[in-house]
C-alpha cells in the first residue's frame, strides 16, 4: 500500500470558537445561560476557557510545532460590541494582535463571525427572531472586516446555522431558550439573511475575501429502511436540517417551509465561494408516531451497543464513529460546484483511544474524494487542545491536546502526533493505514 497524497498548498490545521477559547465573554448570551441552574453538566462553568485571551499566541506556537499551516478560529460579536452603540476598540486591536500572530507563525487563518454567541443587547432586541438582526449583523460584520480584513482571506459568516436553531429555538436547551417549530422556522430564515448581508458586505470591502458557511451535515438514514415510515422521516428531516440551507446559499431562494420561495433573495445569491462541512456522525430516524422528538412523528433511535462510538456515547448527533460519512457528506457538496473546506471534524475521546484511527479512516475518505475530482482544499480538525464543549461542560474532550481547566497545562495525545505526521507529509503514509 502506499502513501495517500493531498493537493499542494492543501490547509491542515484545527478549529476552534471564542466561547470554548477564550473565556470572560460576559456580554454573551452564554455568559448568562451557564449560571442557569442545571443549564451545564455539572454546572461548570468556561472561566478563562483555554485562556486565549490573554495568551492564544502558546496555542499558536503549538500548532505551529505539531505541522499546522491553519487555524480557523472566530471572533466574538458582544466583545467587538458590547452594547448596541458601543464599539471595543482594545476589542478589536487583540483580534488584530492574534491574526499577526498567526500571520508571524505561517499559520493560515480562516475567521468565524458567528460561533453559536450573540451580544445580550442583541438578544434583548429579539435575537434571531428580530426581522432588524440581519441588518444588525451586517453592521458587526462591517466593523470587523475594516478592522481585520487586511489580515484574513478565508471567512466564514455563520457556524452550524441548524444546529444554532435547533437547540436555541425549537428544543431550547441552549441560549436563547426559546422553543417552537414557528421561532425555529423565523430564526432559521433570519440567519441566512443575516450571511447573505455578511457576504455582501465582506466583499464590498474586501474583493479578494473567500466567504462561505460552516455546513453541519449529519446524514440522516431510515433506521429500517423497509419501513416507508423510516425512509420518509429521513427524507423529511435531512431536508430540514441539510438541504434547505444548502438550496439557499446557492439558489437565493429560500424554500419552504422555512420560506415561501418563489423569489431569490439579491443578497444570497450565489452567496458562497466555498462551502464549509462540518461532519461528525450519522443520525437513524424511526417512524414512531407520538415520540418525546420536535418532529412528533420521527425519533433518532439510539445506537446500538455493538457500534464504535464516541465519548458522546448514545448521542445521535456526535456518538457513531461512521468514517464513510464524510465521503457522502463531500459527494453531496461537490455537486454544488464550489470548492470545499471541512471546516469541523473530531471526536469526544477524552483517553485518546479512538482519534488517531478517527482522523486517519476519515483522512483516507476525504483523499478518496480528491483523487476522484472533488476539490477539497483543507482540512480542520475539532481542536487543538479541549475546550469548553457548550452545554457538556468540560466533559466531552476533543482535543489534540489536553487541558487542565484549573492549571491551563497542557499535554498533546498520541494522537497529535498521528495528525502532525499527516500534516508534515501532507499525505495519509502507508504504515498508518495499514495499522489502522
Amino acid at each position: 500500500m502506499s502513501d495517500l497524497h493531498f493537493p499542494p498548498n492543501f490547509l491542515w490545521g484545527t478549529a476552534t470558537a471564542p466561547v470554548q477559547n477564550e473565556g470572560s465573554f460576559r456580554e454573551s448570551s452564554w455568559w448568562a445561560w451557564e449560571r442557569r441552574p442545571g443549564a451545564i453538566r455539572n454546572g461548570d462553568r468556561s472561566g478563562v476557557g483555554c485562556d486565549w485571551w490573554a495568551n492564544a499566541e502558546a496555542d499558536f506556537d503549538l500548532a505551529r510545532s505539531l505541522g499546522h499551516n491553519a487555524l480557523r478560529l472566530g471572533v466574538e460579536w458582544s466583545r467587538i460590541q458590547p452594547q448596541e452603540n458601543v464599539v471595543d476598540e482594545a476589542a478589536l486591536a487583540r483580534y488584530r494582535q492574534m491574526l499577526h500572530g498567526l500571520r508571524e507563525r505561517g499559520i493560515e487563518p480562516m475567521v468565524t463571525l458567528h460561533h453559536f454567541s450573540d451580544p445580550m443587547w442583541f438578544v434583548r432586541r429579539g435575537g434571531w427572531l428580530n426581522s432588524a438582526a440581519p441588518a444588525l449583523f451586517r453592521r458587526f460584520v462591517e466593523l470587523v472586516v475594516d478592522a481585520l480584513g487586511d489580515l484574513v482571506t478565508l471567512w466564514v459568516t455563520v457556524n452550524e446555522p441548524m444546529v444554532y436553531v435547533r437547540d436555541g429555538f425549537l428544543d431550547g436547551t441552549r441560549p436563547p431558550g426559546q422553543r417552537g417549530l414557528p421561532n425555529a422556522l423565523r430564526a432559521a430564515r433570519h440567519l441566512l439573511l443575516g450571511h447573505g448581508q455578511a457576504y455582501e458586505a465582506i466583499h464590498r470591502r474586501r474583493s479578494g475575501a473567500k466567504v462561505g458557511i460552516a455546513n453541519h451535515i449529519a446524514h440522516f438514514d431510515a433506521a429500517e429502511p423497509g419501513r416507508p415510515g423510516d425512509r420518509v422521516g429521513a427524507v423529511l428531516l435531512d431536508w430540514l436540517f441539510n438541504g434547505w440551507k444548502l438550496t439557499a446559499q446557492t439558489s437565493g431562494r429560500i424554500p419552504p417551509p422555512y420560506g415561501l420561495g418563489a423569489l431569490p433573495q439579491p443578497a444570497l445569491m450565489d452567496s458562497v465561494d466555498f462551502l464549509g462541512l462540518n461532519y461528525y456522525s450519522r443520525i437513524r430516524v424511526r417512524y414512531a408516531p407520538g415520540g418525546r422528538n420536535e418532529f412528533v412523528a420521527w425519533q433518532m433511535v439510539p445506537l446500538d451497543e455493538t457500534m464504535e462510538r464516541s465519548d458522546a456515547g448514545l448521542d445521535g448527533f456526535m456518538g457513531e464513529v461512521y468514517p464513510k460519512g464524510m465521503g457522502r457528506a463531500l459527494r453531496r457538496l461537490a455537486a454544488y460546484g464550489k470548492p470545499i473546506y471541512i471546516t469541523e471534524n473530531g471526536v469526544a475521546d477524552r483517553d485518546d483511544r479512538l482519534r488517531a484511527r478517527f482522523i486517519v479512516s476519515h483522512l483516507a475518505e476525504v483523499q478518496r474524494a480528491i483523487a476522484a475530482g472533488i476539490d477539497v482544499r483543507g482540512y480542520f480538525h475539532w481542536t487543538l487542545v479541549d475546550n469548553y464543549e457548550w452545554s457538556e461542560g468540560w466533559q466531552w474532550r476533543f482535543g489534540l491536546v489536553e487541558l487542565d481547566p484549573a492549571t491551563q497545562a497542557r499535554r498533546p495525545r498520541p494522537s497529535a502526533a498521528v495528525y502532525e505526521r499527516i500534516c508534515r507529509a501532507n499525505a495519509i503514509p502507508a504504515e498508518l493505514i495499514s495499522d489502522r
